[in-house]
């Protein structure tokens, strides 16, 4: 038991550390965009890549979580060929079709038939990396967690090399960066090639693959409105403000990766924690706890992100910025992005209830209204403060979302939390970012010295509010 506990802390910190250096890799490659691209090219590429994110959900229809589920109960090679050939077949099929149809899709994504060309190429890296699928979580099921992280890492490096050679040596703009998105993905495919001839075969099991799509096709709307959520901004902005727009929304809607980041860190320890913890009596008691510590950890990092990234992007290290000063202009999105992200990790923390009470079809209800909500405050918003307002779509989502989960947790599996410190905290947080809006009426550097002095009081008080305050069930 010890042993196998170990193995999955190991795995865990293998994979979970993957995640995270993928995503830093990827942020790396936003300065070079913002430096070698106009805007308007790099709101075609923020806007087809959406499309890409969405479609990767329907190419791969959740076969690698159905042979997950079905490879412990069949153990012939079946159960890895059967998904493998669907897969390939659904892939050429629904690549030819949106190859066919690729001029109506540059238009209905707001890109011009004149960039249908790349929609093209999309349909390449979505077949590939649909076949790249199941020998991944072959690998995971073996638990071969550094195979799988050694093929993931050389994708990576070699989509990030291409885009740097393709941009800053060859000078190939937008058609580069995808070609490097194929190379990449066929890096995958090359290596795994070994994984996959260990258990194909040319047999293809039609019960098997019958009981594997009716277990794996929910995870079609469920993937899409989660998605939705993070890319259905990028079409609408292309329409409603133009790819110009949407290029400057998208580079300094990266920089909240940070903020994301510590949400999926958190979120990798949470989700075993709880369901461990939720066979103790005190459990309850244990998860309001822990949320009142997250509320003060996260909020001081939005806090500390919100403050300090303007000045950390207007200077220079070894002559460059962050990003172009040509992207600046899109600055006053970050703090929103930011604090959508805050409101994401509220929603993790609001998890408990779906999972602990089987009832995860809420999940995808609840992120469906997210995206509604994504829609509409685009809608209304852009047109009158442009990338503003989709800045504005992105935190009320999450906010949304957040908060139809509390309902349902409140009805379902309710936990009283610690309202009065939480009260406390958030009056806390609007009070310094008063203060900053008085920062910014001031000279830079005295702006910069106020904000430093408030990150520092700020776990002073955090700390009075979590051990001086008596809890309350309201307030």
């Amino acid at each position: 038991m010890i042993n196998k506990v170990k193995r999955l802390g190991k795995e865990t910190l293998v994979y979970g550390t993957s995640t995270i250096v993928a995503r830093l890799f990827n942020f790396f490659l936003v300065p070079v965009y913002t430096y070698y691209l106009a805007s308007a090219d790099y709101g075609i590429i923020a806007t087809v890549f959406a499309f890409m994110a969405l479609f990767n959900i329907i190419y791969q229809y959740g076969m690698d979580q159905a042979y997950l589920r079905f490879a412990q109960e069949h153990k012939d090679k079946t159960v890895f060929s059967t998904p493998f050939t669907a897969v390939l077949l659904s892939s050429a099929a629904l690549s030819a079709l949106i190859y066919s149809a690729s001029p109506y899709i540059a238009l209905a994504l707001g890109i011009g038939a004149k960039n249908a060309y790349l929609i093209k190429y999309c349909c390449f890296i979505l077949a590939l990396d649909a076949l790249n699928i199941i020998p991944f979580a072959k690998l995971r099921f073996e638990h071969r967690a550094w195979r799988f992280v050694g093929i993931r890492t050389a994708s990576i490096l070699v989509n990030v090399a291409g885009n740097l050679l393709a941009l800053a040596y060859f000078g190939a703009g937008v058609d580069g960066i995808f070609m490097a998105g194929v190379l990449a993905s066929l890096t995958s495919l090359i290596l795994l090639l070994p994984i996959i001839k260990e258990d194909f075969t040319f047999r293809f099991d039609t019960k098997l693959f019958k009981a594997m799509f009716a277990f794996s096709w929910p995870f079609i709307p469920a993937g899409a409105a989660s998605i939705m959520v993070n890319v259905i901004d990028k079409p609408l902005l292309s329409h409603l403000a133009g790819l110009s727009e949407v290029g400057i929304y998208q580079a300094n809607f990266k920089i909240g990766v940070f903020m994301m980041l510590a949400v999926s860190m958190f979120d990798q320890a949470w989700r075993p924690f709880f369901i461990q913890a939720s066979s103790k009596p005190d459990c309850k008691t244990l998860f309001a706890e822990i949320f009142t510590y997250f509320a003060a950890a996260a909020s001081w990092l939005f806090l500390g992100l919100a403050f300090l990234i303007p000045t950390i992007i207007k200077t220079k290290f070894l002559g460059f910025n962050l990003i172009h000063s040509n992207y600046w202009s899109g600055m006053n999105i970050i703090p929103l992005v930011l604090a959508g992200y805050l409101f994401y990790g509220f929603y993790i923390n609001f998890m408990v209830a779906p999972v602990l009470t089987k009832k995860t079809r809420s999940l995808m209800y609840i992120t469906l209204i997210g995206a509604a909500a994504s829609i509409v405050t685009n809608i209304i918003l852009v047109p009158h403060i442009g990338i503003v307002g989709a800045g504005w779509a992105i935190f009320a989502s999450y906010a949304v979302m957040a908060l139809c989960l509390f309902i349902f947790l409140q009805r379902n599996y309710p936990i009283t939390y610690q309202y009065r410190k939480l009260s406390l905290m958030a009056a806390a947080v609007l009070l310094m970012l008063l203060a900053n809006m008085f920062a910014t009426q001031i000279n830079d550097l005295n702006a910069l010295i106020l904000r430093i002095i408030l990150l520092t009081l700020y776990p002073a008080v955090m700390f009075i509010i979590i051990k001086k305050v008596k809890t309350a069930k309201y307030f």
